[in-house]
């Protein structure tokens, strides 16, 4: 069994956010069904390179993109701009448990797939709209795209190397704002499905990236609230810093046999990993100066200790700082690019690569879902590679329709 067996997914999203939520319910065993346009498709299916390459290595049509966001599920194709294709969506979501889109705000109002239509027909119905600010509010019929999302939320200012250094405002590596966003949905819709299963009514979910990033500020933003408002102090960037722990940060160690730049994550969270960091380091006199005993003096005197620190870091090599300062439990870390990521032995032990056959090439690997369940496991099977392959199947199953009504729709292009 998969913890989600029995649920079914009506999905009308498509590039990122939404498809992040879909899949991590596809995962855990929901049957999603991924509504494309006819001919076209989910936009990422052709945001390459890369492209998934043939057996003659030669580029196929399916983006790297597409495939990390959509494993688990099937895919069939609709217009549901035309009032055929808005009808066989009214009789799909009889049959469903969650409805989830993306689309501007309005439209599926004008598309007569609004929360209200939906639910007097399915009043078990959970229905996700993700939008970047929400249904509400003076933005609210502005498009909202990460990376502004990213700016607007407050990430770039407090992303990036300290103004003093030569920084200037970074959006992260990855669509952090996206992902969040779809991972946040995720919960909602379980929760709002427990609660369907108490009481039989289902319920609207609003999720909006900026709402989502503004969240994930954390700490910085209760910094903000907490104090920095009353004392006139926004945070600031601090480049690979911890704003609330010393030392938490890169540092630069002794170069390579080579002459190339070596560096290693240095992140003590507590005073006990401080001496400790001390005594590998043969600097305890540090530890027991007053100036740097705790946390909160180590951030008051962060600029008279991090020089010390750097000068003391830069005297041994990478691998015999980790190796010592793993020994006696002190967190570190190597800063491993993708190749090393999937190379590592932790990284294949913990099975986060998925192969599978695929009918356009040999074989395709992905990286697997983190979750990890005893007794429900998640599923893994190929994100869908042909573009409405289960149209028929799911129009047939669901709705009834037999191969003359599907014939038809297709002559007609709505599906």
């Amino acid at each position: 069994m998969n913890a989600l067996d029995g649920i079914r997914v009506l999905d009308l999203t498509r590039v990122l956010a939404g498809p992040w939520c879909t899949q991590t319910l596809a995962d855990l065993g929901a049957d999603v069904i991924k509504v494309e346009r006819p001919g076209v498709g989910d936009e990422t299916r052709t945001w390459g390179p890369p492209f998934l390459k043939d057996e003659e290595g030669r580029d196929t049509t399916d983006a790297a993109y597409y495939l990390g966001a959509n494993r688990n599920k099937r895919s069939i194709t609709c217009d549901i701009s035309t009032p055929e294709g808005q009808a066989l969506m009214r009789q799909l979501v009889q049959s469903c448990d969650v409805f989830i889109e993306n689309y501007k705000v309005g439209d599926m109002a004008r598309y007569g797939l609004d929360y209200d239509s939906l639910a007097a027909l399915n009043p078990r119905l959970v229905y996700c709209s993700i939008t970047g600010f929400g249904q509400t509010g003076p933005y609210s019929q502005r498009a909202g795209y990460d990376f502004a999302i990213q700016g607007m939320g407050g990430l770039m200012s407090i992303t990036g190397e300290r103004d003093d250094l030569g920084g200037s405002p970074q959006k992260a590596g990855i669509a952090v704002a996206d992902l969040f966003t779809g991972m946040y949905a995720t919960v909602s819709i379980l929760a709002a499905l427990r609660h369907a299963e108490q009481t039989g009514q289902g319920q609207y979910i609003d999720m909006a990236l900026l709402d989502t990033q503004v969240a994930v500020i954390a700490n910085l933003g209760a910094n903000y609230l907490v104090s920095g408002q009353h004392e006139g102090k926004v945070p600031q960037r601090a480049g690979n810093a911890h704003q609330n722990l010393v030392p938490y940060q890169v540092f630069e160690v002794a170069p390579t046999a080579e002459g190339d730049k070596q560096h290693i994550v240095l992140a003590i969270g507590n005073d006990k990993q401080f001496a400790k960091f001390c005594e590998v380091a043969n600097c305890t006199q540090l530890s027991h100066d007053a100036r740097f005993a705790t946390n909160a003096q180590r951030v008051r005197h962060r600029q008279e200790l991090i020089p010390l620190l750097e000068g003391i870091m830069r005297m041994r090599h990478k691998q015999d700082w980790l190796a010592a300062l793993e020994a006696v439990h002190v967190p570190c870390g190597a800063i491993n690019d993708l190749a090393e990521v999937f190379a590592d032995p932790q990284v294949a032990s913990r099975d986060m690569v998925n192969t599978w056959q695929h009918p356009k090439a040999d074989k395709v690997q992905l990286v697997a879902s983190p979750m990890k369940l005893s007794k429900t496991p998640v599923r893994q099977d190929l994100p869908p590679p042909l573009l409405g392959q289960h149209t028929d199947e799911v129009l047939g199953d669901l709705i009834g329709l037999d191969a003359n009504a599907l014939a038809a729709l297709r002559n007609n292009k709505i599906i």
